[in-house]
């Protein structure tokens, strides 16, 4: 193979691999500004709409941990055609769905699908690359993951405009159907299945609560499982916040969410170049502070009804900038004390990002106050309670196992 094949092959497989990535992030950005329009289809106030998005991280909470042992035992490429089949079909029902409790359903459904692309995506990484390339390629694929909330609002905003809301299932079904097409002829199996591995929930189980109990793997999850819900809150909440609350329209909208996701995604890499003069538990506790003034600030502002769209924005900017520093740090700290059981912690991690910002989102989703507040009063709780999470069980590490310098770590 030439050096320009070589060059070419590794684009392609990055590209695969990137897609993988970021089907889940593009179904949960992609519909948001047609929650109106949902709301409207299904004659519902629009907060509600909201729980179809709290069952999707459900089921990206709970697919985690599913696909973690099923790649191991039966391959790569299996478990994620199937999961991808899965994936297609909850699209194409979402288009159909009469009922907004059937499009909660099957959000759900459509999570568990996706959960396979984005688990073995990371897996893949590990397999076919050596691993001193690792983090560079865990950083393009972090760069695909960014880019997702910029595009996905922007482009659901217009289909929804020229179509309606159902169109985007249909965009995403096909979107899956291009994958599935490429992952079944491009895409190399890359991990021989393992038939010594026992699927029975005995070991499995016994192998989650090692790495459950390890007290740096929980002081480090947690806290960056309990901040990065503020993210899904405020996910959750945007919609109402902006098209009801400051009457924007579905366009204006995404322009807007896909701006100020460029402080998350700017900062993640910035953070980069803070980790080769400092470690990352150096720089946990000074995000996590800040994140929370930030969050006071907000709530204080939206309670007392002084917030203008500006200062609206300034401070959710503040806010997802803190979320960058916070989120690859925490997951790099709570991974780092493994080896063998790394696939199992990444998992663990995965779920209970997705599990407690459901609860975030859930909670945000279940008030019907036409006002920012309860986003608000959400967002500064998760990180002031994220916060005391660390400060209190920082004292029960021991020997605090640094993350790599300049590791990348994929966020779900």
């Amino acid at each position: 193979m030439t050096q320009e094949h070589t060059r070419s092959g590794y684009f392609f497989l990055i590209l695969i691999l990137g897609t993988l990535t970021a089907l889940a992030p593009f179904s949960i950005d992609m519909y948001l500004p047609g929650f109106p329009a949902i709301a409207k289809s299904f004659g519902v106030e629009q907060p509600r709409v909201a729980l179809s998005l709290s069952s999707f991280f459900i089921g990206i909470s709970a697919g985690q941990l599913l696909y973690g042992p099923l790649l191991d035992r039966f391959g790569r490429k299996t478990p994620l055609i199937l999961g991808l089949l899965v994936y297609i079909a909850a699209s194409l029902g979402c288009v159909y769905a009469s009922t907004l409790n059937s499009l909660v359903i099957l959000r759900f459904i459509q999570a568990l699908g996706s959960c396979a692309a984005t688990v073995a995506s990371v897996a893949m990484v590990r397999d076919l690359f050596p691993v001193k390339e690792n983090a560079k390629v865990f950083a393009l694929l972090m760069l695909v993951v960014g880019a997702s909330p910029m595009l996905a609002p922007t482009i659901g905003g217009y289909v929804t405009a020229a179509f309606h809301w159902h169109a985007v299932f249909i965009v995403l079904g096909a979107m899956g159907l291009l994958i599935l097409l490429a992952v079944i002829w491009w895409l190399p199996e890359s991990y021989k299945p393992d038939t010594t591995l026992s699927l029975k929930p005995g070991p499995i189980i016994q192998s989650f609560w090692t790495v459950a109990t390890t007290p740096q793997f929980y002081t480090y999850a947690f806290t960056g499982a309990i901040a990065f819900s503020g993210l899904f809150a405020y996910v959750s909440g945007s919609p109402q916040i902006f098209m009801d609350v400051y009457h924007l329209d579905g366009k204006t909208y995404g322009w807007i969410f896909a701006g100020l996701s460029i402080g998350f995604i700017g900062c993640s890499q910035v953070n980069s170049l803070l980790l080769k003069r400092y470690e990352s538990k150096q720089i946990v506790p000074v995000a996590l502070t800040l994140q929370g003034i930030i969050s006071i600030i907000l709530a204080f502002s939206a309670w007392n009804n002084w917030l203008s769209l500006t200062s609206l924005l300034v401070l959710l900017f503040l806010y997802l900038c803190c979320m960058g520093f916070i989120n690859p740090n925490t997951a790099a700290l709570c991974l780092a004390p493994f080896t063998k059981n790394a696939g199992t912690a990444s998992a663990l991690m995965g779920a209970l990002q997705m599990g407690i910002g459901a609860m975030a989102a859930t909670i945000v989703s279940l008030y019907d106050s036409h006002s920012s507040v309860p986003l608000a009063l959400t967002m500064c709780g998760s990180a002031l309670i994220a916060t005391l999470v660390l400060f209190a069980g920082r004292g029960q590490i021991k020997n605090t196992v640094a993350a790599e310098k300049g590791s990348a770590v994929l966020s779900h």
